[in-house]
């Protein structure tokens, strides 16, 4: 009988220290931007599709990117990119008045070379007024299905240390059972 016992304390220690790392993620390490050849010149706008007043990011790339270079568009104006971790960036915004179309981004590198990609402009979307009341069809809310961050407040934040509280436990019960266990052969 306290062979039995022994093994589900063994056990019960086991549970509770893989417990916490059931849901755990592995760690990603932040992905390094490429470094362009010398000779490759480009430029990028990111989102390519993007309202009137909102920003977009220019990632570009001359011979030499340790000095800065202009780009130009008729959707924001000609700006200058600064070098950083080895390209060209801004972050320009798109005029409050730009008319929904495609507009052409173009950089012109100090030495003369070119390079240009399109921007898509779409109309602004119309802010709607909620209806007084929803229809009945459709949830107020969503539904509390979890710990995640959807079920509102609750143990979401608790989640870590109740884990390491069960782990200690655990493994101090698994402990107290191994040493009942040696004392009683």
């Amino acid at each position: 009988m306290g062979s039995v016992r022994g093994r589900a304390a063994l056990l019960v220690a086991v549970a509770a220290c893989a417990f916490p790392l059931l849901g755990a993620v592995p760690a990603r390490a932040e992905p390094v931007p490429e470094q362009p050849a010398g000779d490759v010149i480009f430029v990028e706008v990111t989102p390519s599709t993007v309202e009137p007043g909102f920003l977009v990011g220019i990632r570009a790339s001359c011979r030499d990117n340790s000095v800065p270079a202009i780009v130009a568009s008729d959707a924001f104006g000609k700006i200058q990119v600064q070098p950083q971790r080895g390209l060209l960036t801004a972050s320009p915004m798109v005029n409050e008045r730009t008319r929904p179309g495609n507009y052409r981004v173009k950089l012109e590198c100090p030495g003369g070379e070119t390079a240009s990609t399109m921007l898509q402009v779409v109309k602004r979307a119309q802010p709607t007024r909620p209806p007084s009341h929803p229809p009945s069809h459709f949830p107020s809310r969503g539904p509390a299905t979890g710990f995640g961050g959807t079920a509102g407040p609750g143990l979401g934040g608790l989640l870590v240390p109740i884990g390491l509280a069960l782990t200690m436990v655990g493994a101090g019960l698994g402990v107290a059972a191994s040493r009942r266990h040696a004392a009683g052969r």
